[in-house]
């Protein structure tokens, strides 16, 4: 295909160039912070924010269902990846700067088709994975996956439309396999909680699991200890052994009758 050619006014392009042309007119500096948080950086902010979910999820009382939803957020990333490759051979769409003379292009050697964009297909599929797992989160994830698709605009390497196709390819597939995947991972992640092996368990506290085991045992063990002193100490005080706050009245009571006898005397 020739790549989504209009004739006439063109939209896509008008918004490209209203975006590119913040480009021409920031400080070097701004440009250089935009091309790395464009490139590496949001995908990075994604990646951490993962992790951030999966250690509150991991000790919630659902984790196994929890801990799957958000290892499906990267793996829906990868899979809406693959499924744009035969998009993008099918539109051969080319970057814009190769029709389109005049913009400011930030990141040189993009040599591949632009439709759709990869970085925004990415990042809208974490984030919509993320938000099946997570609200607070997920909105986060959503949020970075827009700041990206402005990125990718800004540098002049994609269309506004590329960006608004690869933010539909990831929500398309975040959501639509997101049962298929739910059936598969939950299992998955039951039998990692409940693995014999620590360092795998501890991945996610399964009910059940050894690293909630662990826990109750230290819980246990800390109610008898205290149970077992509170014992120790009333068995004392019933037997007459001194101890405690009871014993120290008790002396007190004894030296006071020892000084009445000897006023007495």
């Amino acid at each position: 295909m020739a790549g989504l050619a209009l004739e006439g006014p063109n939209p896509d392009v008008d918004v490209l160039d209203g975006i590119n042309g913040l480009a021409k007119d920031a400080p070097h500096w701004v440009n250089k912070a935009m091309e790395y948080v464009g490139e590496y950086g949001i995908i990075a902010g994604l990646a951490v924010l993962c992790l951030i979910a999966w250690w509150g999820a991991r000790r919630r009382s659902d984790a196994p269902a929890a801990v799957a939803g958000l290892v499906w957020a990267p793996l829906a990333a990868g899979i809406a990846l693959l499924a744009n490759i035969p998009i993008r051979a099918f539109v051969e769409r080319p970057r814009p700067f190769k029709d389109h003379a005049g913009l400011d292009v930030l990141i040189q050697g993009k040599s591949d088709y632009s439709f759709v964009s990869d970085h925004a297909t990415l990042t809208m599929a974490v984030g919509v994975g993320l938000f099946i797992a997570s609200r607070k989160y997920g909105l986060i994830g959503i949020a970075l996956a827009l700041a990206e698709g402005f990125c990718r605009v800004y540098m002049g390497v994609h269309y506004p439309t590329d960006v608004v196709g690869g933010f539909a390819l990831g929500t398309a597939v975040a959501l639509l396999l997101a049962p298929l995947a739910q059936a598969l991972l939950v299992p998955l992640m039951t039998a990692v909680g409940r693995s014999p092996v620590g360092g795998i368990a501890w991945l996610v506290r399964t009910p059940g699991g050894p690293v909630a085991q662990a826990g109750a045992r230290r819980d246990a063990r800390s109610g008898r200890d205290g149970e077992g002193a509170e014992g120790a100490d009333g068995g004392r005080r019933a037997a007459g052994v001194p101890g405690g706050h009871d014993d120290d009245r008790a002396r007190g009571r004894q030296r006071g009758r020892a000084r009445d006898k000897d006023l007495a005397a």
